[in-house]
């Protein structure tokens, strides 16, 4: 008899994708067994069906798959694909380019130094951006702070929000894929579950951290840690 010893890195690996798959498969069964259950109801009982009720109902399932199938694209996409090049990037612009004013939203306030440059795929920040100022929305009552500040070779961002913040148990899991929380902080219906795992990916692909602390209100404070953009040497006569 032949014993195969196997690698516990691989083995970990091979635990991790089969989990990922049946978390993927079950997110996107909700809303594809949501779809069918409207339209076989519609089809045994065409006389009784509100066709416009429908189409927003189903067209809902529809918007709920694609953004699912876009943030798992997004996600093999990061590891699978060449290096996309990197640019020197303003953070304090890459938030305003992020920050779009929302009737009855909570106030986005911004502090920062003068300019705080980083070395980044412009698109992958904006996405993390993005994903940490939706995040915080979901969650404030009043405002959101975002403070930009360099620390030795570092650009340091953090997002803080009024909400009610995060339990220091569960602070890890909420950068888990599909993850869940049975607190105040809990998936809202129209999230796809893949936003802090999405933003923490993209961090750590550019040599970054991202974590989320109590904030100063009781609230949650993420803080990205991202390398500063190297100054350019001056020349010489």
């Amino acid at each position: 008899m032949t014993l195969t010893c196997v690698d516990p890195a691989v083995e970990r690996d091979l635990v991790r994708q089969r989990r990922f798959a049946a978390d993927a498969a079950h997110e996107l069964r909700t809303p594809l067994a949501g779809l069918r259950v409207k339209l076989e109801e519609a089809g045994l009982h065409p006389e009784q069906t509100d066709l416009p009720a429908l189409m927003v109902a189903a067209l809902d399932d529809v918007d709920r798959l694609q953004a699912i199938v876009r943030d798992l694209l997004l996600l093999t996409g990061m590891t699978a694909e060449a290096p996309s090049p990197h640019q020197p990037v303003d953070l304090a612009a890459a938030v305003r380019d992020q920050v779009v004013p929302r009737q009855g939203g909570p106030d986005v306030r911004l502090r920062t130094v003068a300019a705080v440059t980083v070395d980044v795929v412009p698109a992958h920040l904006g996405r993390l951006l993005a994903n940490l100022l939706d995040n915080a929305r979901k969650h404030a009552r009043r405002w959101i702070q975002v403070q930009i500040r360099p620390h030795d070779a570092i650009a340091e961002l953090t997002v803080t929000d009024d909400g009610p913040g995060i339990p220091a148990h569960e602070r890890e899991r909420v950068f888990e894929l599909f993850a869940r929380l049975d607190a105040a902080r809990c998936r809202d219906a129209g999230g796809t579950g893949l936003g802090l795992a999405i933003a923490r990916d993209i961090a750590r692909a550019h040599e970054g951290t991202l974590h989320v602390e109590d904030g100063p209100g009781g609230g949650a404070r993420f803080v990205l840690r991202l390398p500063l953009a190297a100054r350019p040497a001056l020349g010489t006569c």
